[in-house]
């Protein structure tokens, strides 16, 4: 494979592509580079390569005729196929060992290192770039990213690592994260290399490093495991793992008052058969640690009342014994003050009351993102709202802390009903594995 890095500072490249197995690699032909400074195609005698931006504001741009030029020279724009063109942008795709496997399936990439602002937006309409993003911070170039791309695909190209295997088995490459690795001495500090490992029982080995790889990717990274490639056995294996499961400490309310009807004004309403059903279930599934019907009206409270007597203690619990699960977790409050103190109450803490909108949160509220949601249950119980009619009044808005992001608010229809809202959020703050 060869790589084009069009740079203002090759020299950033000496050291990192001459050392260790990117050394050994340019050695044995297995890779090849070479350095493009767009300065050596500026157009003026002081050579210049960035100018002010148009519209005003702070830094400089890359002038778009030196990278022009400098890419003509290399190929794009002509006939000929040089090969992918990457460049390295906080807006580009993340670049993830799904990506750098299909680019290492390329024979020739071309890297374009930023500087400054970034470069005109024009170059894209002129050369087929695709921005590649080495994560969700910045950096003063992107020659420190380009040399993360580079050692991300160099290492699977055959015949770069010393064993190939190698390759396969570290993080990411199988969808989870790296077993724990040990070497001599068989005790340091008092501390064992694990007993299965010095069995030479191969097949006991590569079972301990399997479920080792299964319970660090749940702790460390849990997203990963929706897309990793996992059998029955797998799945089995980390269910029955013991660890903390963020679910307990969410808690869900289904507010009937006071909510908004069509006209804007504060009203109670029914409650609903599906919406009690649906949003219990939604709660089981996601191992919340309760559901509460908040509403004030007496009859309302006496049919919900009856409703969970024939499903947790009548013929229901017979009939559905999951249904029957689901709906213990529902209790009934009058509103949400009360429901509140009760859980802070039983937890020892005060919850974070959250709540949810189909349209813009109150302006006074922070918006907390589903990730951050689940940050927090580590920390506190969240009792998360969920109006019913036309959504939650401005005084139950007032007895909010915060607001978790609208599911559609940059679509052209956002019109949930609360069970798939309800459902949808669960998903988006837990996931499968938390």
């Amino acid at each position: 494979m060869h790589i084009a890095l069009v740079t203002l500072f090759p020299e950033f490249f000496s050291a990192p592509l001459s050392v260790g197995l990117m050394g050994r690699a340019r050695e044995a032909g297995i890779l090849s580079f070479s350095l493009h400074n767009p300065r050596d195609r500026a157009r003026d005698r002081h050579r210049r390569v960035d100018d002010r931006p148009y519209g005003g504001g702070p830094g400089m741009v890359m002038l778009p005729e030196p990278l022009a030029d400098t890419l003509r020279d290399l190929g794009f724009g002509a006939e000929q196929d040089p090969g992918r063109l990457l460049l390295l942008s906080p807006a580009g795709r993340p670049l993830t060992q799904a990506l750098a496997r299909d680019l290492a399936g390329e024979s020739s990439l071309t890297l374009i290192c930023g500087r400054y602002e970034g470069i005109d937006a024009r170059l894209a309409d002129l050369f087929p770039l695709q921005a590649v993003s080495v994560g969700d911070f910045i950096l003063s170039g992107g020659e420190a990213g380009a040399l993360c791309l580079v050692e991300a695909v160099a290492r699977l190209l055959p015949g770069f690592m010393g064993h190939d295997q190698s390759g396969e088995e570290e993080s990411f490459s199988r969808g989870l994260l790296e077993y724990p690795h040990y070497t001599r001495p068989e005790t340091f500090e008092g501390l064992a290399v694990p007993e299965v490992l010095r069995s030479g029982d191969h097949r006991r080995i590569a079972l301990w490093r399997r479920r080792a790889a299964l319970a660090a990717t749940l702790r460390a990274r849990p997203d990963l495991l929706s897309e990793a490639d996992l059998d029955e056995e797998d799945r089995n294996f980390l269910r029955g793992l013991p660890l903390p499961r963020l679910g307990r400490n969410l808690y869900c309310g289904l507010v009937h008052y006071p909510v908004l009807d069509r006209e804007g004004n504060s009203v109670a309403v029914s409650l609903t058969n599906l919406d009690v059903h649906d949003i219990a279930r939604s709660s089981c599934a996601y191992g919340l640690g309760g559901y509460y019907v908040l509403t004030p009206l007496e009859d309302q409270r006496r049919l919900l009342e009856e409703l969970l007597t024939h499903w947790t203690r009548g013929k229901g619990k017979t009939r559905n014994p999951h249904r029957a699960r689901a709906l213990s977790l529902v209790r009934a409050f009058d509103g949400i003050a009360e429901a509140a103190a009760c859980l802070a109450s039983a937890s020892g803490q005060a919850p974070l009351v959250v709540g949810t909108t189909a349209g813009p949160a109150p302006g006074n509220l922070p918006v907390l993102s589903h990730a951050r949601l689940a940050e927090i249950l580590a920390e506190r119980p969240v009792f998360l709202l969920f109006g019913t009619g036309h959504g939650l009044a401005p005084e139950a808005q007032a007895l909010c802390h915060a607001f978790a992001p609208s599911l559609r608010r940059h679509g052209p229809c956002n019109h949930l009903s609360v069970r798939a809202a309800a459902a949808i959020t669960l998903d988006r703050i837990l996931g499968e594995w938390r």
